[in-house]
Order: structure tokens, then sequence, then C-alpha cells
């Protein structure tokens, strides 16, 4: 396997939320989940050993965090271990890769602060919940978390986007607001080019550029959007 690290500390750091957020880790799993070989998992090990983090190894099983060794500033009820779970599958349903990606390994991080007890009986429930719709999970696009940036910050957007006609256009937006419905997600920006707001398919847009340019913020609120943009049925 050809190794494309990221940044050693901040492997280790992942490694250990993640020994945390698991009863039992392989060297395996934890290879596949950072691209690395098995050969570099088994440095990382030790070097977390040498530094003081008492990791448990399980002889033909995988790896653990000494229980107790981590006191949770935040204790969760089952309920709500479950309740987490429940997101992260619903998540991994979803088609955006960037937030799927973002979502995952924020849940990860919270898991990895459950008691000891909770982190087995949500191995088990992962394994029993299952979402229907978009069956082999495909990601159709990987912009969504670039345009929430975009949007908390009043950053102009140049997209190159395909009309379900499949008529080109690129354009220069002003993003507003993001909504889902049947299982895709909607941008609602102002277009330049238009000179109006419009509505944008996420996967419809071919290619996402930040430009160096913030606007004003409109006067607009998404009730006020949906009771008088939707009924229109304005499309880019």
């Amino acid at each position: 396997m050809e190794e494309k690290e990221k940044p050693r500390l901040s492997r280790l750091t992942a490694i250990i939320t993640q020994l945390q957020s698991k009863q039992i880790v392989t060297a395996k799993y934890l290879a596949e989940k950072h691209d690395v070989s098995i050969r570099t998992i088994y440095r990382d090990i030790r070097t977390l050993e040498k530094s003081g983090i008492p990791i448990v190894t399980e002889e033909g099983k995988g790896y653990s965090i000494m229980e107790g060794y981590h006191l949770p500033p935040v204790v969760f009820t089952e309920d709500e271990a479950n309740a987490l779970v429940t997101v992260e599958r619903l998540v991994i349903k979803n088609k955006d890769e960037s937030f799927v990606e973002n979502v995952s390994s924020a849940i990860e991080k919270i898991k990895a602060i459950l008691r000891y007890s909770q982190k087995g009986n949500a191995d088990l429930l992962a394994e029993r919940i299952y979402f229907g719709g978009n069956q082999g999970e495909e990601k159709t696009s990987n912009n969504l978390m670039q345009l929430q940036s975009a949007i908390i910050h009043f950053q102009v957007l140049e997209i190159e986007y395909y009309s379900s006609r499949k008529e080109q256009t690129t354009r220069e937006i002003e993003p507003f607001a993001i909504y889902s419905i049947n299982g895709n997600f909607l941008l609602v920006a102002f277009c330049r080019l238009r000179d109006d707001f419009r509505t944008f398919r996420i996967d419809y847009i071919e290619k996402l550029i930040p430009q160096n340019e913030t606007f004003t913020p409109h006067d607009m609120t998404m009730q006020r959007y949906f009771e008088e943009y939707v009924k229109k049925q304005k499309h880019p």
C-alpha cells in the first residue's frame, strides 16, 4: 500500500480518539482509516505507548485504551448515545462527501467520551440500524461544507452549473441558504447573471471557485423566500 500520510501528530491524535470511541480497534482498521501500512500503525502504537498512553493489546483481536484512563467531561445517557449512533447511520446515506466526512468525524470524537460500557452497545446498535435509499451510498457532490462556509462569511462564489436540461453556465452567486428535499440539497443564492434569487441543486454544481470578494447581506428570510420565490418556481 502506498502511504499518503497526513501529518503524523494529526494521525496520532486521531488514533487516540478512535481507540477511545470503540472497545477494540484493529491495526487493519486503523491502517485503512488513515491510508497507511499496518507497519506504520504498529510504529504509531509504540509511540503512543512510550508517551504514556495506556494502550492494551489483545493478541489476535486489536487495541483498546485502559478502562478508566479517559475521564469524560460530559456523560451521555443511553438514549443520547443511541441517538448519536442513529444520526451517524442516517448521515452515511447522505450524497455529499464533505458532509458525511465532517459529521462522521465529529460524532467519532463525541463517541470517544462515552462510558466504556456504552461503546460496545453503540457498536452493536450501529450494526442493527438500516436506512433505505441511496443503496450504494454513492456520493454525488462534495461542496456542502464549502457552501456553508461561504454563507456565514458572505463570500461570493463562481460556479460552473449544469441544469437538469444539461445546459452549462458559469455565473457568480451570493449564497443565502441551504435546504433539502427528496434527499437532495438545494442552494438558495442571489444570481448575478439573472439579477435575482435562484435555487441550485448542489449535485449539479460541477465546479466551485471562491472569490476574493464579500457581499452585503441580503434583506431576506427563508420564510419570505418561500412565500415569494418558491411559488414562482424560479429555476437557474
